[in-house]
């Protein structure tokens, strides 16, 4: 039997993740490498990025974009809005995949899916904020088959079981440090509404406002047959 190859997941803090596919494409979600206070400087420098994709304009989730993309010219993926803004600072329109909410692209043999999401999102060009678009999630087909959500940050909605009707993601990336998005509480919800195999806590600890324990998920979750996954950043987890 042949055996069937992973998705490798490295969490490089926040909602940030390298996401490398089944046949090796590397995704790259919400670059905030840099400027997080809490991922060793050592994981700042991006050696490999064929796409990047952006939830929201958020400084701290669009952090290291243009830096990267200066560096290794991959595909950036984001909302219509947020594209424009990133070509008014030097994104090529050949490397530009603006998208919508329902839309679908397909990156090296890889469905890429926007979804909703529930939180506000402003870009600033020339230090002068800037509508960027609505907030979104992302659901990654991957070339075997096999899909990955990431919520972006959000608080839960209603349209969670359409995505679940919709797509049955297997593995969910889900913020649940509270304040900005949910909280645990509210990913133990979002886990029953999406149905996932695995979930990864993200966008918690970064700053003392968004403190919250992973363990606590967990807990949570120990009854609902899903396998929660917590990541030491930097480390590959293979799923």
């Amino acid at each position: 039997m042949i055996e069937e190859k992973k998705i490798r997941i490295k969490w490089l803090g926040h909602a940030s993740f390298e996401i490398r596919s089944p046949e090796d494409t590397v995704i790259l979600m919400d670059p905030f490498l840099s400027g997080n206070p809490q991922l060793p400087e050592k994981l700042h420098d991006v050696k490999e990025a064929d796409v990047i994709a952006l939830t929201h304009g958020h400084a701290d989730h669009v952090g290291d974009t243009l830096t990267i993309y200066n560096k290794l010219r991959p595909k950036v993926v984001a909302i219509f809005e947020m594209i424009q803004n990133l070509q008014r600072m030097g994104l090529a329109s050949e490397d530009s995949v603006g998208m919508n909410i329902g839309g679908e692209v397909v990156i090296n043999n890889i469905g890429i899916a926007m979804v909703p999401a529930s939180h506000s999102s402003t870009y600033f060009v020339d230090d002068k904020p800037m509508p960027a678009g609505l907030a979104c999630g992302y659901i990654f087909t991957f070339e075997n088959g096999r899909r990955l959500y990431h919520a972006g940050d959000t608080w839960l909605f209603s349209e969670m079981e359409l995505i679940r009707r919709l797509y049955k993601p297997e593995i969910a990336l889900l913020p649940i440090g509270g304040r900005f998005t949910m909280d645990v509480r509210a990913a133990r919800i979002a886990a029953e509404m999406l149905s996932p195999r695995v979930v990864i806590p993200m966008h918690y600890d970064t700053f003392p406002e968004i403190s919250a324990l992973p363990s606590d998920l967990v807990e949570s979750l120990a009854d609902c047959g899903v396998e929660v996954v917590v990541p030491e950043m930097g480390e590959y987890v293979d799923l």
